[in-house]
């Protein structure tokens, strides 16, 4: 059996990939990383990516990327100003996302789980699997968290690892509403995700990311735990 390295954020995509790899998968020897780079939510994200973790029986692991949140203008790194989102605006996101894209992330993320990957083959004469939570986010989706990308990361692996590398992202093609639905069958608590862009210990409810989880549970037809600090009266009634 191959072991599997997880990437977690602590976020609900990257939570429900983690008990999808253990439980449905049935891998048993799980590692899970978590980034510190500067994130605003470091915090919380790293509290639920260790929980995550531990629930599924992974070794949990940090690596340190400070010097991402020096190269970066995203707004997960650097204060300033944000929109606070209505339920009209999630018509066109693009604009709003692009202030908080983070250069070359995810490329960053997999090269230090490919590392991994292969010293841990080496090691242990297993090969190791990687598998990160993306979602589907259609034309608006970041350069480095789609299909295509994932594939290209594939490529780079065969040629540039000596040891067997697959890179999956299992959720690529679900919405959010269908993750979540997936997270309630495998028994995610979403109270121990943390999704917000802009707080560090509770979400704000109004940033991009705060809005696109309030319509995941919307459209799931299922409660929203999450307790916000703001939410716009335009906004749907919580179920």
């Amino acid at each position: 059996m191959n072991g599997a390295i997880i990437l977690c954020s602590g976020g609900i995509d990257s939570v429900t990939t983690s008990y999808y790899v253990k439980k449905v998968l049935k891998y048993n020897k799980i590692k899970t990383i978590f980034f510190n780079y500067g994130q605003k939510s470091l915090f919380s994200e790293r509290k639920f990516s260790k929980e995550c973790s531990k629930n599924i029986g992974s070794e949990f692991i940090e690596i340190n990327l400070n010097w991402l949140a020096k190269i970066s203008n995203s707004l997960i790194n650097k204060n300033g100003e944000y929109k606070k989102l209505n339920l009209s605006d999630l018509k066109n996101t693009k604009k709003e996302s692009e202030k908080f894209y983070v250069p070359c992330r995810n490329i960053i993320f997999l090269v230090h789980a490919m590392a991994l990957a292969e010293s841990l083959s080496i090691k242990n004469e297993i090969d190791y699997n990687i598998f990160i939570g993306f979602k589907n986010d259609g034309k608006e989706s970041y350069p480095d968290t789609t299909s295509e990308f994932v594939k290209e990361m594939n490529k780079l692996s065969k040629i540039s690892c000596s040891t067997k590398i697959n890179i999956f992202a299992p959720l690529i093609k679900k919405d959010k509403e269908d993750i979540i639905l997936l997270g309630k069958n495998l028994g995610v608590d979403f109270r121990k995700t943390f999704t917000c862009y802009i707080e560090k210990k509770e979400h704000c409810g109004t940033c991009l990311a705060c809005r696109l989880r309030q319509e995941g549970f919307y459209w799931s037809n299922l409660k929203d735990p999450t307790k916000y600090q703001e939410k716009t009266k335009d906004y749907r009634s919580a179920r």
